[in-house]
């Protein structure tokens, strides 16, 4: 009796799940859940709710009843599937925002481990939506296999549904071009935003493609104003993921810069900000003349390691990340020499390839190098070159945090949790600020080195002039961890917070250096606590310090001037739109 009632109960569960009406009515919902969640993420007013919801509402209606077999519908429409499943996603990540032109060019820009280093920690989500969405896709294909139908009578009634919810719809969206100040469809109505963005991403990307040949006759017309003669080694740091919230030079109560605290000639900018929050576009901004508010010349003009090239210098960039054919990889490969560390690495086929390669590895290839710009032996034109400029691009902070420092650099524990969740705070946070303590142990490594090497260089006969060297680092963008009631993690949310904008941003320069320009020394200190834009000011401030000369180079926007005066602080929205950077902020 129990085997027949429970055989009677999956034969009525099967025939309801098989039925088309079933598959129907399942697709056109799970696509429906991000409109509806839209909804309250994006405090949209009465009326754009009514158009987010009912429009999408009436055309997945009618799209699935255009063939009798909603299986196959189901998979034509598989794109719009994946948006909602990235959408929601991204929902349970930062609590708002549609995907972005940034996300989609992340998709093709992050390698591989990175992004299951963050799917690894986003378990909940990652299994909600195969929870949601595997289930309809599986569904689509039996229902194709079994050709399962809906009947002509339910095409029929749908239609009819159509047009009447489509006509609400449609009222709803002349009431949003009426009455809600600046309504537009290809912004803030899903799923046409997404597809617009993702034409943008299309059209960015192949602009993108198109660098090389548009930039190869750029020249800044560059030349050095420093001595022929002078030895010259100057190294800009850009570092990854580091917010300035959790520098212990800035305040921060945890001793997370226990060796720049103690290292004379360091010159901390308290008050600087990015003008992104995403690596690839907020490096490019640091390593050219662009920013938000002119980022379009990116797309044509050359970088920082060619106006030190033209000017003289012999010109290495680093890179602890992996390539990703991005204005990072081209801007680097302007370089006399560049190196791509992981990538160096990976392409070996043992078992060292499969080890974690910490920023240290920038250090050892420092050391390589360095050696090289030596004068002391200029007499006998023994040297390689005498004025040399480095880049140094790290991993910094990145996520996951515990895998970019040795364990040794365990100084905050526990540090082991790593799932994206609130209640793992204390383990994150751990982690993030030995990341940030490790970063310190690395800009002090370089700066040991460069004292070294200038040591080195005034014990020779004097035939040439002072030996001078200085670095400049700063972090692309910050990071969210959980801080406060919002509930935000990691960082490149279309909405920006101060954690992702307010970045470190430290110069040291050498006793040499520092007794060479004086001039430049005096205006570091005059405008230490001065508001800085560091996607604006760290190529202007760098070519300053190196006494680059080119048209390109305005004094108002270096730091190492005398002439610099803040400007209105931008932000670089997802449509490479320059904005002010109060209206790019969260709201709480």
């Amino acid at each position: 009796m129990n085997n027949s009632i429970c055989k009677t109960i999956c034969n009525t569960i099967y025939n309801k799940v098989s039925s088309g009406a079933f598959l129907y009515g399942y697709a056109v919902v799970a696509l429906l859940l991000p409109n509806i969640a839209l909804c309250f993420t994006e405090r949209l007013s009465f009326w754009a709710c009514g158009v987010n919801v009912l429009l999408p509402l009436a055309l997945y209606m009618w799209f699935f009843s255009v063939a009798k077999c909603p299986g196959k519908m189901v998979w034509w429409a598989f794109i719009f599937i994946f948006f909602a499943a990235f959408q929601l996603v991204l929902l349970y990540l930062f609590g708002t925002g549609v995907i972005a032109v940034d996300m989609f060019l992340n998709l093709v820009t992050t390698n591989a481990g990175e992004a299951m280093e963050l799917l690894d920690n986003l378990a909940p989500a990652v299994v909600g939506v195969f929870v949601i969405y595997l289930p309809l896709l599986v569904l689509g294909i039996i229902h194709i296999r079994k050709k399962h139908q809906i009947s002509a009578a339910f095409q029929h009634h749908v239609r009819k549904w159509v047009m009447e919810v489509g006509g609400i719809g449609l009222f709803c969206l002349l009431a949003c071009y009426v009455v809600v100040d600046d309504y537009r469809m290809r912004n803030q109505l899903y799923p046409v935003n997404v597809c617009y963005n993702l034409y943008l991403a299309f059209e960015r990307n192949a602009a993108s493609e198109n660098y090389r040949e548009a930039s190869k006759d750029f020249r800044f017309d560059a030349r050095s104003e420093h001595s022929a003669t002078a030895p010259e080694v100057y190294v800009m740091v850009v570092g990854e993921t580091a917010r300035a919230h959790n520098f212990s030079l800035y305040g921060y109560p945890r001793n997370t810069n226990p060796l720049l605290s103690k290292t004379p000639g360091i010159k901390a900018f308290p008050n600087v900000t990015t003008q992104s929050n995403t690596t690839h576009k907020s490096v490019p901004m640091l390593l050219s003349a662009a920013s938000a508010e002119d980022f379009e010349r990116l797309f044509h003009e050359k970088g920082i390691l060619a106006a030190f090239k033209e000017a003289g210098f012999h010109t290495v960039f680093i890179s602890n990340q992996l390539p990703n054919h991005s204005f990072i990889d081209f801007l680097g490969e302007q370089a006399d020499e560049h190196y791509f560390l992981k990538k160096d690495e990976s392409s070996k086929k043992d078992a060292a390839s499969e080890e974690n390669h910490y920023d240290e590895d920038l250090l050892k290839k420092l050391d390589e190098i360095l050696p090289l710009a030596d004068a002391s032996s200029s007499a006998h034109y023994h040297y390689r070159y005498r004025k040399l400029f480095v880049v140094l691009h790290s991993y910094g902070s990145h996520f996951n945090y515990q895998e970019r420092y040795p364990r040794s650099f365990a100084y905050f524990k526990p540090d082991s949790r790593s799932e994206a969740k609130s209640e793992n705070r204390r383990d994150l946070l751990n982690a993030y600020d030995n990341t940030i303590r490790y970063t310190d142990y690395i800009l002090h490594g370089i700066v040991e080195r460069l004292q070294k090497w200038e040591g080195v260089q005034a014990k020779t006969d004097g035939v040439y002039d002072q030996p001078t060297s200085a670095m400049l680092y700063t972090s692309d963008h910050g990071e969210n961890i959980f801080d406060d009631e919002r509930c935000l993690f990691l960082h490149a949310a279309p909405k920006a917070s101060d954690f992702e904008l307010h970045v470190p941003f430290i110069i040291w320069t050498s006793d040499g250096f520092s007794k060479q320009y004086p001039n430049i020394l005096k205006a570091l200190g005059e405008n230490r606590s001065k508001q800085v834009q560091s996607s604006l000011s760290a190529f202007h401030t760098m070519l300053g310090i190196g006494g680059i000369q080119t048209r390109y180079r305005q004094e108002e926007y270096s730091v190492a001037s005398g002439k610099y005066h803040p400007t209105k602080l931008l932000y670089l929205d997802d449509h490479d739109e320059a904005i002010p950077q109060e209206d790019a902020k969260f709201l709480r």
